[in-house]
Parts: structure tokens; sequence; C-alpha cells
């Protein structure tokens, strides 16, 4: 006998008839002889509507983060009451648990929680006992009792350390798509539903603008050792299996799969003294506003001043390009110069470890399709390149084609 920890994103639990569909699937494993514990997020939009609802009456002079946590929490809260109930209906013993019930506890930093610990022996003897508890996923308490929210991928989160705390044999997220791509089928038709990937190799997707799985859920369960499924809550496929490497059941692939994200921009201050300590000099200011960079390159000319360029969110171009205005003011810098129209498109192996040539390839192809590469940044197991946007698709289909990622290794 198995214990499954199954979660089921807003997709799967939209309406009461997602929700027979989320019976359906926990009937067919009990029958099976496995244990089951459900893990859902709010149904839908939920969380957006919610969030509508705190902007119209938010003050940015009041600190209402708290009453945040508190009012988003509620979207879990309707689904697992709602569930527990389909499942009842169904003939299936069930319960429902919030985070707080449960003793999800978490640390106090509002809006984006960590989970601290969990507190599972609650659970345990409900599935003793034969019963389906179903739990809030995105929400704990923090030492004070206080009602938290674990922020974006919360529920993912919430699934794999219940996993992880009951020693589940598999933990299965279900959304609207078949499991883990190559890389974004919308973009690129020949785009492949991997059938397993290492934890390392979707943690290295995930946070290069893969959308399947936060990158916080990927790295508990690779620090867990916590077996990962992703499949569709709509169809029978298997999913894409995301495990330890040495437990693939096939040699790795010299690439896995091809990430990018569009929201990309990047700053480059020009002309100033090459001197120590100017990278701090320049990144403080950035780092004090709270906006995260991504890329940076630094390069030295021949009258020994440099030029500093580094890439971040779009959404944070405007606010840098200002600060970094007055910093080139302040020591002396020739210009400011940006382009908000860039994207970050990476390419990922664990093969790469045991091939070289991989990124000399990836720039062969590029070039052959007249893309220039603006910015490179490596890892033992991925290369990133900034490029124009307008030029991504074709770069992400030339990629794909080239390292045959539409054919099968099994």
């Amino acid at each position: 006998m198995a214990l499954l920890v199954m979660k089921f994103g807003g997709t799967s639990v939209a309406s009461i008839k997602h929700m027979e569909n989320v019976a359906a699937r926990v009937r067919q494993e009990k029958q099976a002889g496995n244990e089951v514990l459900v893990v859902v997020s709010a149904m839908g939009d939920e969380t957006d509507r919610l969030v509508s609802l705190a902007e119209e009456v938010q003050d940015q002079a009041l600190d209402t983060r708290r009453e945040l946590d508190v009012l988003l929490s509620t979207g879990e809260q309707v689904s697992i009451a709602l569930v527990a109930m389909v499942l009842l209906k169904n003939g299936i013993a069930a319960k429902s648990f919030t985070g707080g019930q449960v003793a999800i506890r978490t640390d106090a930093v509002p809006n984006r929680s960590r989970i601290l610990e969990v507190d599972a022996d609650k659970l345990r003897v409900e599935l003793a006992k034969g019963v389906v508890p179903v739990v809030a996923g995105f929400q704990g308490i923090d030492e004070a009792g206080t009602i938290t929210t674990l922020g974006r991928g919360g529920s993912d989160t919430t699934a794999v350390a219940l996993a992880a705390r009951l020693d589940a044999s598999e933990c299965r997220i279900y959304t609207d798509v078949e499991g883990v791509f190559t890389t974004d089928p919308r973009i690129v038709e020949s785009a492949r539903c991997l059938e397993q990937i290492s934890f390392e190799e979707m943690l290295e997707l995930a946070s290069l603008g893969s959308k399947v799985l936060h990158t916080r859920a990927v790295e508990l369960a690779g620090k867990s050792q916590v077996p990962l499924r992703v499949l569709s809550s709509f169809n029978d496929a298997p999913g894409t299996l995301i495990t330890r490497e040495e437990d693939l059941t096939m040699e790795a692939p010299l690439i896995s799969g091809i990430a990018f994200t569009k929201n990309e921009a990047k700053l480059t201050l020009l002309g100033v003294p090459d001197l120590p300590g100017i990278a701090s000099t320049i990144l403080g200011p950035i780092s004090a506003a709270n906006i995260e960079v991504d890329m940076i390159v630094q390069n030295v000319s021949a009258d020994l001043s440099t030029d500093f360029t580094f890439t971040l969110s779009r959404e944070d171009y405007d606010e840098a390009a200002t600060i970094l205005k007055q910093v080139a003011a302040t020591m002396g810098a020739r210009e400011v110069t940006g382009d908000s129209s860039i994207a970050k498109l990476s390419i990922v192996g664990v093969g790469m470890r045991s091939h070289a040539g991989v990124a000399s390839k990836m720039f062969e192809v590029l070039a052959a399709e007249s893309i220039n590469i603006q910015m490179i940044s490596t890892s033992e197991i991925a290369i990133s390149v900034v490029i124009d946007e307008k030029y991504l698709e074709l770069a992400a289909r030339a990629l794909h084609s080239e390292f045959k990622l539409a054919e099968s290794t099994a």
C-alpha cells in the first residue's frame, strides 16, 4: 500500500463538476489500496478576485499585509470544504483541514512565508482510519498563531512539505497540462512531454522561465527526496516523473528542455571608473529598492573605464533606470542606456556534464538564424543567452530542432 499526496490546482477545482473529477481520481487510488491525502488550491481565478477586492480598499500609507493573508487564505478554505463534501457524497470518507489545523508552521513574513515545520500527527490519525484528509494549500500559521500565506507556488510547496513529512511514495501535482514539456508547446508544436527528468534539471527549468512548477516546490522535493509527478487533471496520460538523477531509468539526454522568459530588460552604465567596489556602488541602490538583478556583464576598456550591464524584470525597468541615472551622476559615468524588449532563452540538461561543445552548437544555431547574442550566462547544466525578444520564438524552434528534442530517448 502506497501513500499518495495528490495536489489539485485552481483549474482542477474550478467548479463542482471539476471536483467530481477529483473524487473519481481519489476513488481510483483508494480502490487500488492506496492511502490518499489531497491538497487543493483556491477555485479557478478566486485568488485574483480576492486580490482585486483588497486593492479597492488598500491604503498605501497603511500596512495591511496581515489582513491580506487572512483574506487570501479564504480561497483555499472554500475549496477544501467543497472537495471534502464532494468526496463524502461519492462515498469516500473525507475531512477538511486548514493550514492552521494541520499545524503547518511558518515564519512571520507576510504574503510570502516559508514553511518551518509540519505537525502531521492529526493527518496520520485520519489516514489510519481510512479518511482522506483534504488540506488547504498556500497557507499556514506563524508562532503567534497568525494566518500566513506562502506566495507564488504555495500550494505545490504545501503538498511537497506534507509528502516529505509523511514519507509519501509520491507527490502528484495535477494541473491543466500533461506534464513537463521539452519547451512551451504553444511556441514549438513538436514539443514533447518528458517521461522523467531530474530534480536538478527541473529546478533549472523552473528558475529560467518554465511555469509548470515553482522553484520552491522543486527545491524542497529535491532536498527531501520526494518523487514528484506532474500530470493532467483532464486525461489519463502518465505525466512527468521528477526524481533523483541516479533513479532515472534511461541515460540522461544531452539537452532535456528549453526555457525562456519574455519579461526581461537590461540596463547599461557606460564609462564607469574601473575601481575596486564599483559593482557594489552600482548595485547597492538597486538592491535597496528591492529590485532583483539576474545576469551581469562588466567589460574593461583600454582607457581603464568599464561598461557595466545587468538584466532585471521588465516591471522594474523604469524604477531601476531612474536609480541608475542618479548613481551615474554621482560617480561621473558617461551615460545610462537600456533595452526593455529583450528575452532570455536557456537550454538545460545534465548531459552537458559529459559532453563538450554544447555551447558552441547553440551559438552556431543562433548565428545561422542571424540572431545576435547580447549576453551569456552558464552553469554546470544550463546555458542562457539574452537576445532580442522578436527573435525568441525563432530561436526556440531552431534549438529544439537542432538538439532533436521532439525525439524520445527511451
